[in-house]
């Protein structure tokens, strides 16, 4: 649990960060969603095809993450920082500018990303033998889906 309150922390600190600096970015550079949207799009398709291609029949048990991992850790985690960049504008500043606003926002959507991260622990520790004997199909499966959540970035 450890872990997950310090991924939790750096998520909301991110989504502070992503908050502020895309407050400044929208009005300064009002092009910039498109190129996120590209990049997005490349990482997502990366993504798909690693997520095709893993194979964890070598792969060893990790051992328990700690707080400040979990802060490491969403740091230095792509999606989350691109996911961070991106939610603001796309999701709150169309609508919200002023501050209080924002900061509710950000602080629904990291309780949001808490639970959901909660969740995926949970079912995770659940799932795990059934998800292990069945891999390539769950992969194929994820695959799908980051290629289906990739087109809808466009729509």
């Amino acid at each position: 649990m450890e872990y997950t309150y310090g991924a939790t922390i750096a998520f909301g600190i991110l989504l502070g960060l992503s908050a502020v600096l895309n407050s400044v970015l929208v009005t300064i550079l009002p092009k910039i969603l498109f190129g996120m949207q590209i990049i997005g799009t490349v990482y997502m398709l990366y993504l798909a095809y690693q997520i095709y291609k893993m194979d964890s029949s070598n792969s060893t048990d990790n051992k328990t993450g700690t707080f400040i991992s979990g802060i490491l850790m969403q740091f230095l985690n792509p999606k989350v920082v691109i996911f961070t960049l991106t939610v603001i504008p796309s999701f709150i500043l169309p609508y919200y500018t002023d501050v209080p606003r924002i900061t509710i926002s950000v602080i629904a959507i990291t309780l949001i990303g808490f639970f959901a991260f909660i969740s995926w622990v949970f079912f995770g520790a659940i799932f795990k033998k059934f998800l292990r004997r069945h891999e390539r199909i769950v992969n194929v499966i994820m695959a799908l889906s980051l290629l289906y959540a990739t087109v809808m970035i466009w729509t």
